[in-house]
């Protein structure tokens, strides 16, 4: 299996090491437009550097290839690849806005490709095991689903010449780009509570939310630093969220999921709650399993401080549905519903109401 990668910023260098974990594929290129940087990385995971996309997909041949540019240009660069009939997978979000998703779920379908996503919060083994929990039905009717995500990020990350922090290529502040995790996981364990969800529906129904610029230069950041929301799933269900890069230092991230019949809480790869009105055999055995202290920060002040086994994971599942002509846990519609309640937060925000979630 013969994979590229479009954009070689920082997650790239992730991505090619998550693929050399993978047996089986080989990153044959890569694509950047500054020379020096592209040459670097080629050297660095022995694959061609390519300055144009089109032309490397037609002299590389991938079988697939991963989009690891700025949020704001995903779309672009999954539209050449699908009129070449190339498989896509897309780092986090799929891309900034709804419009722009629904274009490459449709070129993906128009071409007969695979579109998946990058979450690689589903990933996780603590949070795999909390969606299993919820939808074998062990929170009862579910109360509370809360996504904490206390970050930090200094000037410099929000700095001039920088993508982040743009409404143009960023889409949004702490919300789109750093909590965009939370939310899939909120919505993804949330829906699993809910019987006969249509796959393809959202498990969120509305939204009510205030962004912020806290602790950086408004005149600067065009886009949210802190977002605390409230949520309503559609099964009557209340969530939480709380997005931030403007908390010095930085904190690990928290879930919390519960109900009349259990609570599961997470801190980043710690499951350090897992009460059942209810126990079963394994319960002691999964609080042992991932009872240990988190080995990561989670990216909480570091943007690169987190471990890449999830995104070996993700792209695991994604080529091996290519290989079987079956859809990845996460596919383009998958992708699209984070992204989904995060616009409707922003509505809600700029409109002090309550907002749907498309």
């Amino acid at each position: 299996m013969r994979a590229a990668i479009i954009g070689i910023g920082a997650i790239a260098k992730m991505h090619a090491r998550a693929l050399a974990d993978l047996p089986g594929v080989e990153l044959v290129a890569a694509t950047c437009r500054t020379e020096e940087k592209g040459r670097s990385f080629a050297t660095e995971f022995d694959c061609d550097w390519y300055d144009d996309t089109a032309k490397m997909l037609r002299r590389a041949k991938p079988d697939f290839v991963t989009i690891a540019t700025p949020s704001g240009a995903h779309l672009d660069a999954a539209l050449i690849a699908a009129r070449r009939g190339v498989h896509v997978i897309c780092e986090k979000p799929l891309e900034i806005t709804l419009k722009r998703i629904d274009r490459m779920i449709a070129a993906a379908d128009k071409a007969g490709i695979t579109l998946g996503a990058i979450f690689p919060q589903r990933f996780n083994p603590v949070i795999q095991t909390v969606h299993e929990a919820a939808a074998a039905g062990r929170f009862g009717p579910l109360a509370v689903a809360a996504s904490y995500v206390p970050w930090w990020r200094d000037d410099a990350y929000y700095g001039p010449g920088r993508w982040q922090g743009t409404k143009a290529l960023d889409g949004g502040g702490a919300l789109m780009n750093q909590s965009i995790h939370g939310v899939d996981a909120l919505q993804w364990i949330g829906g699993a509570t809910i019987p006969g969800l249509d796959p393809r529906e959202n498990p969120v129904e509305s939204v009510l939310a205030i962004t912020a610029v806290r602790a950086h230069d408004p005149e600067r950041l065009e886009v949210e630093d802190t977002c605390v929301a409230v949520l309503r799933f559609r099964s009557g269900a209340v969530g939480q969220l709380l997005a931030a890069t403007s908390l010095y230092p930085g904190q690990m991230r928290r879930f919390l999921f519960g109900g009349r019949d259990g609570t599961a809480e997470i801190l980043e790869e710690q499951l350090v709650a897992w009460q059942f009105r209810t126990e079963q055999p394994a319960d002691e055995n999964t609080r042992t399993r991932l009872g240990d202290v988190s080995s990561t920060s989670g990216g909480a002040a570091d943007p690169m401080a987190i471990n890449y086994s999830c995104h070996t994971r993700n792209f695991a599942d994604f080529i091996e549905a290519i290989r079987s002509g079956s859809r990845p846990l996460l596919d383009g519609h998958e992708g699209r519903k984070a992204v989904a309640i995060i616009e409707a937060c922003y509505k809600s925000a700029r409109t002090g109401k309550l907002a749907p979630v498309a």
